[in-house]
């Protein structure tokens, strides 16, 4: 298409404020995309955003005027609903779009690139028909930052457009000093047809296409978050492909301030599957959060510094309360800024699953009017909230939000910890020997235990590389070498540590409380200085009784027996092994697995039998 065609395009559909809004950036591959989305969606007009916040209160008023939310009770607080069957991630319709030639595996969903282009435009010619496209310029990571991405989206939903603003840094005048550089991540979502309460109708043909080779997001036919704020998980996908040819890493991760001895703040990141405790432990009494989500890694001067790719949580609901959740609930029940998506309203009052209190026999939800033991069509029971229901919130409101969440130079990594669901194999807390070790035995290895929440058996093992296996858009095997690279190219090299929160005895109890994981943490933070010294076993490096009793003292003011500790942190050989023989069979069906896997799943596998050899299947810490 012609630069006049273009600028045709464009003048047809912007009035001359917005239009010189696009023109001050001087950009011909903003001016483009633009032009081509609106040649495509066919909206009736087009708003462009800048940074300012007249353009950013007549977004969240449009929400409104549009009855895309509804505000609440609670000054600055407003409810959406998504469709009763647009709830969250649409896995099986996410695709890469692969040009000929490239493979990512067969773990990877994917289709052709051509095929894929031609599908997602027929599903978004005139979706945008009769309403407004909003342009918005974001940034992911802090403005002003070697760790910062440029973002534009397109979007015909304002609640789309209005959670934006309060999870992602504004970036219009980051596009200022972009230049003509075409450098930037595309995302162009439409809602598609909308039913008579503004929700996505045509579901079955909701898409999700990521275009690697234009580092373009299309998403159709739905409003939910997860499939449509272009620069949460869609745009990690981007960024992990990003950042393996320019040698850094995107992670799936929160970043948080540990506090130690004599007023030393030691920076973490941590990767959790879901329901294995990431947010909890982002948010630990007594601790700082930089962010609870996505996480950028450089190697800056030798030393391992990462950043928050957002500015806001798009958090699960369910089960925050004043006990387990006080920092998150006093921002959910004061004025300011929140969206609820997807919980229960009675009298302008949000109500969800597992919030302290008795929750009303009866409301308006995702469902429409609902009532105590409602179903739905497939005689499946219809809760007061959904399970996946949500708020949006900006990490500013937080009072436990950590000053280092907009520095440029992000913060230094002192440790990396890893977590998942495992009922009988691996300690509460230990030490890799090394990052090569960690990465492999640890992260690399990561599974997590279906709960009664999860569809299907309770208890299966799910493998989860780093908690990313749902976002790697590069083969998994140059995924895992690009790890050991980064961690071979730094002079100071965080400790990786792995945690498992849910230790159960032969009776099936957990052998730890839920907030005994503060003490895991402090733990690593006294490791991670050098402060504590350890016991080492074939598997890492584990703590010592007389340590761990008094942190739990220090932290909770909680007794530790010496038959607590023997129990918690017995080495469970059997169990390790056929860990290991799991993961092995996993990697093996890998091509591109590099070899050092395999040496040291033989290592740990040797120094595993040698021990059994001599001291039994089941191993004290205390022997």
């Amino acid at each position: 298409m012609s630069s006049d065609k273009y600028a045709n395009i464009l003048s047809e559909k912007l009035d001359e404020a917005n239009m010189a809004k696009l023109q001050a950036l001087k950009n011909p591959a903003v001016l483009r995309f633009i032009a081509d989305a609106i040649d495509l969606c066919k909206p009736e007009k087009v708003f462009v955003s800048t940074d300012s916040p007249d353009d950013i209160a007549f977004i969240r008023q449009l929400a409104l005027d549009r009855n895309e939310e509804t505000t609440l009770a609670i000054e600055g607080h407003t409810i959406h609903f998504d469709g009763y069957h647009d709830q969250a991630r649409d896995v099986a319709r996410t695709k890469y779009l692969l040009p000929e030639g490239v493979d990512l595996g067969e773990r990877l969903r994917s289709t052709g690139r051509t095929e894929g282009l031609a599908e997602i435009h027929g599903f978004l010619d005139g979706a945008m028909a009769g309403k407004i496209a909003m342009v918005r310029f974001f940034c992911l990571g802090p403005v002003n930052s070697d760790f910062g991405i440029p973002c534009l989206q397109i979007t015909d939903s304002s609640y789309v457009a209005h959670s934006e603003d309060l999870l992602y840094r504004n970036g219009y005048e980051q596009f200022r000093r972009l230049g003509d550089s075409g450098e930037f991540f595309r995302f162009l979502h439409s809602a598609g047809k909308l039913a008579d309460n503004n929700t996505s109708s045509d579901i079955d043909n909701r898409r999700v296409y990521i275009d690697i080779e234009d580092e373009t997001v299309y998403t159709s036919n739905s409003q939910y978050a997860g499939n449509t704020i272009g620069l949460k998980k869609l745009a990690l996908r981007l960024a992990i492909r990003k950042a393996d040819r320019e040698g850094w890493l995107a992670e799936h991760m929160f970043v948080m301030g540990v506090h130690g001895p004599g007023g030393r703040k030691t920076y973490f990141t941590g990767a959790f599957p879901s329901a294995c405790g990431k947010t909890s432990t982002a948010m630990l009494p007594g601790e700082s959060i930089v962010g609870d989500d996505i996480a950028y890694f450089r190697n800056i001067d030798g030393a391992a510094r990462a950043v928050n790719v957002e500015a806001g949580i798009f958090g699960i609901i369910r089960d925050v309360n004043p006990t387990d959740d006080p920092v998150i609930h006093d921002v959910l029940t004061k004025p300011g800024e929140v969206i609820f998506s997807n919980v229960l309203i009675t009298d302008k009052k949000p109500h969800w699953l597992g919030m302290g209190s008795e929750l009303p026999k009866s409301g308006f939800n995702h469902s429409g009017e609902w009532k105590a033991g409602a179903q739905d069509a497939d005689g499946k029971e219809i809760t007061a909230s959904h399970m996946n229901a949500r708020y949006t919130v900006n990490l500013e409101r937080l009072a436990n939000v950590d000053e280092a969440l907009n520095d440029p130079a992000g913060v230094v990594v002192g440790g990396i910890i890893y977590g998942g669901r495992d009922s009988d194999t691996c300690v509460p807390v230990q030490q890799a020997f090394d990052w090569a070790h960690g990465i492999i035995t640890i992260a690399a290895s990561l599974e997590s235990e279906t709960t009664s929440a999860t569809l299907g058996a309770e208890g299966v093992r799910k493998f989860n590389l780093m908690s990313n296996m749902d976002f790697v858009a590069v083969p998994l095997g140059k995924y895992i070498r690009n790890n050991l690279d980064f961690g071979a190219s730094l002079e100071k090299v965080p400790p990786i540590f792995g945690v498992n929160y849910f230790l159960r005895d032969a009776d099936g109890k957990y052998l730890n409380g839920m907030l005994d994981k503060g003490v895991w943490v402090k733990w690593a933070e006294l490791r991670a200085a050098g402060d504590v010294d350890v016991i080492e076993t074939p598997t890492g490096l584990i703590p010592k009784y007389e340590d761990l009793k008094r942190l739990f003292v220090e932290v909770l003011d909680k007794d530790f027996t010496e038959d607590d500790y023997a129990e918690q942190f017995k080495l469970r050989i059997p169990e390790n092994l056929a860990k290991l023989e799991r993961i092995e069979k996993i990697y093996r069906d890998i091509p591109d697995a590099p070899e050092i896997i395999f040496e040291t799943f033989a290592a740990q596998r040797q120094r595993l039998e040698a021990l059994r050899a001599e001291k039994g299947d089941y191993v004290s810490p205390l022997d």
